[in-house]
């Protein structure tokens, strides 16, 4: 059963073409230069394949909440997520969102000078121009206020949030949202999971970016816990406007571009 993102009716861009790929929990929403729907659900549909057939054999994969050992030859969307999730310190499917967005989205570079692949709130972004990442943070006050500013030159690059408060994703922790920007959108996403279970108390944006700041290779952290905001690394933030009311996404996680 897939939950309605309605916070998709603000992800529009003049310049780009969406379109939305789905395949069991896999749940994208793309922009590129042109439809390109056929390579997206081919890519998705290839590394499903081979990420279930992993699990199978090894299911521990898909339960370990800690870094897991994985045998030479495993298929590249399993191996980026366990490398992430051993950055990270946690389990590698806190990296699965992120690691389907890259994935997809560089084999959607090949035809596409630009791609923007969101799936819950994990984003994958190659862009020519500056774009803006506005941070849902479900009840927060601060939701949909502020966002992050992504250049073409730190392109491509993954912007991925967590949230103890709303949404699917497991979080040990009760941040609003932490997001995490890194190079890989597969540690941007396992990381922004670390982030988010490091803030124990409402409030503690403090905890929140020093877990973020201790993971090799990423860039930048947001965390928003009920009305506190915190930034670490390279992140630019701007102001979001006309600001969006938590009543307006219903999930609570997510993107304006």
């Amino acid at each position: 059963m897939h939950e309605a993102r309605t916070y998709r009716d603000f992800l529009q861009s003049a310049d780009l073409v969406s379109f939305t790929v789905v395949v069991k929990e896999t749940d994208l929403f793309i922009l590129a230069r042109s439809d390109l729907h056929g390579l997206a659900l081919e890519t998705v549909i290839n590394h499903r394949h081979k990420l279930e057939s992993f699990i199978d054999k090894y299911p521990d994969f898909k339960t370990s909440l800690a870094p897991v050992r994985i045998p030479l030859g495993a298929p590249e969307v399993v191996r980026m997520m366990a490398e992430a999730g051993k950055a990270a310190n946690v389990g590698p499917m806190a990296a699965v969102a992120g690691a389907f967005s890259e994935l997809v989205g560089r084999a959607l570079m090949e035809r596409s000078p630009e791609v923007i692949v969101e799936n819950g709130g994990d984003i994958f972004i190659n862009t020519l121009r500056e774009r803006t990442v506005a941070l849902f943070a479900g009840d927060s006050p601060l939701s949909g206020k502020t966002g992050i500013k992504i250049s073409p030159q730190d392109s491509p690059v993954g912007v991925c949030t967590s949230s103890g408060k709303v949404g699917p994703s497991l979080s040990l922790g009760v941040a609003h949202a932490a997001c995490i920007v890194a190079k890989s959108a597969a540690l941007a996403d396992a990381a922004a999971t670390a982030a988010g279970n490091a803030v124990k108390a409402e409030g503690d944006v403090r905890a929140g970016l020093g877990a973020a700041a201790g993971i090799p290779g990423v860039l930048g952290a947001v965390i928003i816990s009920g009305d506190k905001l915190g930034a670490w690394g390279r992140v630019e933030l701007v102001k979001v406007t006309p600001p969006l009311s938590p009543s307006q996404d219903k999930r609570g996680r997510g993107v304006k571009i």
